[in-house]
């Protein structure tokens, strides 16, 4: 896909891959129009000359903001950037809180599924469209100190793969992206060797102009190949991660 003259909207963008994100799109040329839901970073974002609504799409509430916003604008890409981690590991003192789980899965696969279904009708009557689902290479094997967030990945990865098939014949191109561990503030204290996430956007970017169905990032690729051969040994790796 040409990226240039395209609008696009993507949500989680005032931090992390989707701030670079949608700073590589413009600088491909395209019309950019953001989501986030830190008034300070959104705030900042606008500084820089950015289109930003300000909504929490943890909720359903945060999701029709953003829908009002973007009321009759024609988008040519939607790219559901937005995610969150929560704890829920019964190995540690106390129980998870439950109700932060449920905004974690809301965010993560309940608001991707909304803005597609409501932006589908315009999507459609674009010359070309795209929908990208960034996911994880955890969607394609869980890690153990973080179900919820492996679990509503490797939904969103089941939803990307079922919608590809249902558009098969349309206008509309489904591209699932999934990264490895990038830095992050949702990876802080995670280890080292992640990677960058301005090179994460970079070949989220390629995967969009090749118009792939999957961008598999960085160490993704390696996982991809070794769950290819041997699924259990896949996981195996994965859970202690």
């Amino acid at each position: 896909m040409q990226l240039q003259g395209k609008t696009v909207l993507v949500t989680g963008g005032t931090d992390g891959i989707g701030g670079h994100l949608i700073r590589q799109l413009r600088d491909k040329g395209a019309t950019v129009i953001t989501q986030g839901r830190n008034p300070q970073r959104c705030a900042a974002t606008r500084s820089d000359g950015f289109e930003v609504i300000e909504a929490d799409l943890g909720n359903l509430a945060g999701v029709e903001t953003v829908l009002a916003a973007v009321s009759g604008r024609q988008i040519d890409i939607l790219i559901n950037n937005a995610g969150a981690g929560v704890d829920h590991d019964f190995r540690d003192p106390g129980l998870p809180d439950l109700d932060a789980a449920d905004a974690t899965i809301f965010l993560n696969l309940n608001a991707p599924i909304h803005l597609i279904a409501a932006l589908m009708p315009v999507l459609k009557a674009r010359p070309e469209a795209m929908i990208v689902n960034v996911t994880s290479g955890l969607a394609i094997a869980p890690r153990a100190g973080g179900p919820v967030y492996c679990a509503t990945k490797a939904a969103l990865r089941s939803y990307s793969q079922a919608l590809r098939h249902q558009l098969q014949g349309t206008r509309v191109h489904v591209l699932e992206a999934l990264p490895p561990v990038v830095e992050t503030k949702l990876t802080a204290g995670r280890g080292s060797n992640k990677m960058a996430p301005d090179e994460c956007a970079r070949q989220i970017l390629a995967g969009m102009e090749r118009n792939a169905e999957e961008a598999n990032v960085g160490m993704v690729k390696v996982l991809q190949l070794v769950h290819s051969i041997s699924p259990r040994l896949a996981r195996k790796i994965m859970i202690r991660f």
